[in-house]
C-alpha cells in the first residue's frame, strides 16, 4: 500500500513537471507561429483547413512566383507546405486537369492564361461544354510576352507595326504556300496579342493566315524546322529563339499595350469555397513570392532557379537578358535597360483589376469565343475575386497605398491609338475594323 502511495505521489510530481514543460513548449510553439504567420493572417490563430493544393504551371517566366514560393519554403511559411507545383504539357492539359480537380488526380488551380478561367467557367472550351466554375485570385505579372517572326521576313523591319507583312503573306499564299501563325491556346492571351497585332496591321487572323496551337516549350523547335511564320508566347522562348538564330522578335507585348495584364492565379471555385483559409494562405505565399521576384537584386537567382531541369530546363543566358529589360530583337535592333521586363509586383501587377478582365472577355467576343450578348460585367463579377486578394494583402501587411481603391484601372490606350473604356466595351468593339461580329 505504501509503495502504491509512493508511486502515485511520484506520478503527481511527474504530471506537474510535465505541465510546466508543456506550457513552456506551447509558448515556444506560439512564438514560432507568430514569427511564421503575420498578425491577423488567420482569425483567432486558426490555420488553413488543409495544407495541400495542386497547382499546374507551364514553363514560362510568369510562373516564377509559384516556383519561388515552393523552392524557398514560402508555402510552408504560411501553413500550406504540401502545395505541389506540377508541370503541364500544354494549356489544353492544364484545362483538362483543372476540370478533373486535385481530388481526382487533376489539379486545383494553375498559373493560367487570364481568359481561361472565363472560358472554362462558361464551358466554352471543356468537354461537352460542361462548365467548371473557376476564380481568378491574383494577377501573376504584367508585360514580357513576345511576338516572334521567321528569319524569312527579317529584311522587312517588322515591329509592333505588322503592316509590312501583309503583302509578304499575300505573296506567299498566292504561291500556294500556307502562312502559319502560332499561339498557345484559342482565346488565351497569346492568341489575343497576336490577333491584335495582325489586325492592327491590316491582316485578318482568320482569313489571311492559318492560326495554329503550339505549346510554349515547343515554339522554338517548330520555328527551327519551318513550321510557322510567326508566333506569340511568353519568355524565355522569344529570347531563346533569337539566341539560337532561328527568328527575330518583332515586339514585346508591352509595346502593344504598356503594363498589360498577363497570367493569372486561377483556382477551381470548389476548392476556394471549401477551403477559404487555405486559399488565403496560398494567396499570401504567392504574393510574397511576387514581391521577391520583383526585386532587381533577385533576378539572377530567380533565373537560375526557374532554369533548373526540374522546372523550365532552360539555360540562364536564355532568361536573364529580358528579365533585366535588355532585348536583342535578333534583327539588328538591340536595346538595353528597357521597361519591357516582367513586372511581378510593381505597378499593381498582382492585383486582378476587373477592368482588365473585361478587356479579355471583350476581345473574346470580338473573335467569336463568346456571344455578342454576353453580360461582361456579370461574368467578371462572378469569376474575378479581387476581394480575396485585398483580404490577403491586408493580412500580409501590404500598405494601404499599395492596395487599389478601385477595381478599374480606367481607360486603356493601345499602340495604334485604340482606347478601351471598361464602362463602354461596345464603343471599343465598334472602333475595330477587323472582327467577327457586328456591333
Amino acid at each position: 500500500m505504501t509503495k502504491t502511495k509512493s508511486n502515485a505521489g511520484a506520478g503527481r510530481k511527474f504530471s506537474r513537471r510535465s505541465l510546466l514543460k508543456a506550457s513552456a513548449g506551447t509558448a515556444a510553439l506560439l512564438a514560432a507561429a507568430r514569427m511564421n504567420f503575420p498578425a491577423g493572417a488567420f482569425a483567432q490563430g486558426s490555420g488553413p483547413e488543409v495544407t495541400k493544393a495542386i497547382f499546374g504551371y507551364i514553363a514560362l517566366m510568369d510562373a516564377s512566383p509559384l516556383v519561388i514560393a515552393k523552392e524557398k519554403g514560402i508555402f510552408a511559411k504560411y501553413g500550406v507546405g504540401d502545395v505541389e507545383v506540377s508541370k503541364q504539357a500544354s494549356w489544353g492539359a492544364t484545362r483538362d486537369n483543372i476540370v478533373l480537380g486535385g481530388e481526382r488526380n487533376g489539379i486545383d488551380g494553375a498559373h493560367i492564361l487570364t481568359p481561361m478561367p472565363y472560358l472554362i467557367s462558361a464551358g466554352k472550351v471543356t468537354q461537352n461544354n460542361v462548365p467548371t466554375p473557376m476564380y481568378i485570385l491574383a494577377r501573376l505579372n504584367l508585360d514580357a510576352q513576345a511576338i516572334s517572326v521567321s528569319n524569312e521576313y527579317k529584311d522587312l523591319k517588322v515591329t509592333n507595326d505588322a503592316s509590312a507583312l501583309k503583302a509578304a503573306f499575300a505573296k506567299k499564299r498566292s504561291e500556294g504556300k500556307e502562312v502559319k501563325v502560332a499561339m498557345t491556346f484559342p482565346g488565351g492571351t497569346h492568341d489575343l496579342w497576336i490577333r491584335y497585332w495582325l489586325a492592327a496591321g491590316g491582316i485578318d487572323p482568320d482569313k489571311d493566315v492559318s492560326t495554329i496551337v503550339v505549346p510554349p516549350p515547343q515554339m522554338v523547335a517548330n520555328m527551327k524546322v519551318g513550321n510557322m511564320d510567326a508566333f506569340c508566347v511568353g519568355e524565355p522562348w522569344g529570347e531563346q529563339l533569337v539566341n539560337q538564330g532561328f527568328g527575330f522578335t518583332a515586339c514585346s507585348t508591352g509595346e502593344i499595350w504598356s503594363k498589360h495584364p498577363e497570367k493569372g492565379l486561377g483556382m477551381r471555385a470548389e476548392y476556394v469555397d471549401k477551403y477559404p483559409k487555405a486559399t488565403q494562405a496560398i494567396l499570401m505565399a504567392v504574393m510574397e513570392a511576387q514581391q521577391w521576384c520583383d526585386k532587381p537584386a533577385n533576378r539572377a537567382e530567380m533565373s537560375e532557379i526557374v532554369g533548373k531541369r526540374q522546372w523550365f530546363n532552360v539555360p540562364v543566358p536564355d532568361i536573364i537578358g529580358r528579365a533585366n529589360g535588355d532585348i536583342n530583337y535578333g534583327n539588328g535592333r538591340v536595346e538595353k535597360g528597357t521597361k519591357q521586363f516582367m513586372k511581378f509586383w510593381q505597378d499593381n501587377a498582382s492585383y486582378p483589376f476587373k477592368s482588365h478582365d473585361s478587356w479579355f472577355v471583350t476581345e473574346d467576343i470580338r473573335w467569336g469565343k463568346f456571344e455578342p450578348t454576353t453580360d461582361i460585367k456579370a461574368m467578371v463579377d462572378k469569376v474575378n475575386r479581387e476581394d480575396l486578394w485585398k483580404a490577403a494583402a491586408k493580412s500580409l501587411g501590404v500598405a494601404a497605398a499599395d492596395i487599389p481603391a478601385s477595381t478599374s484601372r480606367g481607360k486603356e490606350t493601345f499602340f495604334d491609338g485604340k482606347v478601351f473604356d471598361p464602362e463602354n466595351p461596345s464603343a471599343y468593339l465598334k472602333s475595330l475594323s477587323i472582327k467577327r461580329i457586328e456591333v
